[in-house]
C-alpha cells in the first residue's frame, strides 16, 4: 500500500456502502474519481460496468500505483473505457462541459478545506445524476454536514455516513 502524506483509501466499509446507495450496476454512467489515490473508488465502478471511469491524482508516486494497480486488474479487464490521468482534480474539472458525467467521487485531502469547496461547486455543473448517478463527497469529522450542503444548493445529501475521522454525503440534485 502506498503511504503518502493526507492519503486516506476509502475503507471497505465505506466503499461497500457508497456501492449499496449507488446500485450494483453502473451500466451506461460516466464516472469521475478525483483525488484518485488508490483508485479504489473508480476501479470499483469500472468492475460494475460503468462505460467510462476517469481517475485523476496530481501526485506522481500516487500516479505510477494507480497504473500499476490498474495494470494488475487487467487479468479480469472491465467491460467500460478507463483512463488514469496525471493531472490537477480541481482544473480538470473546470475544463469539462456542463452535466457531461453522472458519477463524482470527491475525495480530496482534508487539509485544504477551499480545494473542497471549489471542487464541488465545480461538480455540481458537471453532473448530471439522472441516470442513477450522483456526487459522492468524504470530508472531515470536524466539517459539519450542514456546511458541506451548502456548497450545493441545488442538490441534497440523500445518503450520509460517518465512520471514524470521516463523514460521507451522496448528493442527488433537487430537479423533477
Amino acid at each position: 500500500m502506498l503511504d503518502l502524506p493526507g492519503l486516506r483509501p476509502s475503507t471497505d466499509r465505506v466503499r461497500e456502502t457508497l456501492f449499496n446507495w449507488l446500485g450494483q450496476d453502473l451500466v451506461g454512467l460516466r464516472c469521475l474519481d478525483l483525488f484518485a489515490g488508490s483508485g479504489a473508488l473508480g476501479f470499483e465502478a469500472a468492475s460494475r460496468h460503468a462505460q467510462v471511469v476517469v481517475l485523476l491524482e496530481r501526485d506522481k508516486k500516487a500516479y505510477a500505483n494507480l497504473l500499476a494497480n490498474f495494470a494488475l486488474l487487467q487479468s479480469s479487464p472491465a467491460s467500460g473505457e478507463v483512463q488514469i490521468l496525471h493531472r490537477d482534480s480541481l482544473e480538470f474539472l473546470k475544463q469539462q462541459a456542463d452535466h457531461s458525467s453522472n458519477v463524482i467521487f470527491i475525495d480530496p485531502p482534508f487539509q485544504d478545506e477551499t480545494l473542497l469547496n471549489q471542487t464541488l461547486i465545480e461538480a455540481a455543473r458537471i453532473c448530471d445524476d439522472r441516470p442513477g448517478g450522483g456526487i459522492y463527497v468524504e470530508f472531515p469529522a470536524s466539517r459539519s454536514r450542514e456546511q458541506i450542503e451548502a456548497l450545493l444548493p441545488d442538490w441534497h445529501c440523500g445518503k450520509y455516513l460517518e465512520a471514524g475521522q470521516v463523514k460521507a454525503c451522496l448528493f442527488r440534485s433537487r430537479r423533477d
